[in-house]
């Protein structure tokens, strides 16, 4: 699973007690929560879930249309999946690594995430698209909004594992400042309606080791893409990146 093969050791300058923090919900804006361990009990059946689907499709470094070799590691399981080459952004039903459709979507992410969409005020949520990011020491997102998808009306759900991390949640424009939001094992931030569209990122992620999960932060990022047929067309701008 790991893209850190190091065994997990030491919190160092986390606290193992950032992992027993209480559930609690915080209002980032009009219609955005973090949903502090929100996760921590799926944790036992989604882990083993999540080796099956890397073992599968392993992480691999994308490029950027722009030439450059994304820090990130990323996978990916469902119908679609997200991927970026010098051709710009998209979403794929085939695995460009593998030439193989992307593993399918655990029963255990499908049920976690429309379960974290309701609590946040998102019913009905069904997504077809979970972008898998593996963050090590150093490994930062910069800020993006997700517009790749077929429309905007279903939310994102996002998912932390392992390492903390500094989450960026700016406003509808890149300008905006942005709020500083840490987000630790088992955290979903949830976000859609009139914040869908808010440009978002990932500090560059500080050392440490996490008791399961070692020296990485894995991200599961949910969302409804759209039909297999419209993403079998051309790519979308290179304005448009992926994940948290």
């Amino acid at each position: 699973m790991p893209c850190s093969h190091e065994p997990p050791g030491s919190l160092g300058l986390f606290d193992e007690s950032d992992l027993q923090q209480p559930a609690r919900i915080e209002v980032l804006g009009p219609q955005s929560r973090v949903l502090c361990g929100f996760a921590l009990p799926w944790i036992e059946g989604l882990l083993p879930q999540l080796e099956e689907v890397l073992a599968a499709a392993p992480f691999r470094h994308m490029i950027t249309p722009g030439g450059f070799t994304m820090s990130v590691g990323l996978s990916s399981c469902g119908q679609l999946g997200w991927t970026s080459d010098s051709n710009g952004y998209r979403y794929s039903p085939i695995d460009p690594q593998s030439l193989r459709p992307w593993p399918a979507m655990p029963e255990v992410f499908r049920q976690l995430a429309q379960t974290a969409a309701e609590t946040a005020g998102f019913k009905g949520f069904n997504p077809d698209s979970c972008l898998i990011n593996c963050y090590r020491p150093g490994a930062k997102m910069s800020l993006h909004q997700d517009k790749n998808e077929r429309d905007f009306s279903a939310p994102i759900v996002s998912l932390s594992l392992g390492l903390p991390a500094m989450f960026l949640f700016g406003g509808q424009q890149r300008k905006d400042k942005s709020q500083r939001v840490p987000l630790l094992h088992g955290d979903v931030v949830v976000w859609g309606g009139v914040d869908r569209l808010r440009y978002h990122g990932v500090l560059p992620l500080k050392d440490g080791s996490h008791p399961l999960l070692g020296q990485q932060r894995i991200n599961l990022t949910f969302r409804r893409a759209g039909s297999e047929a419209e993403f079998n067309r051309k790519p979308r701008s290179a304005d448009q990146a992926p994940g948290r």
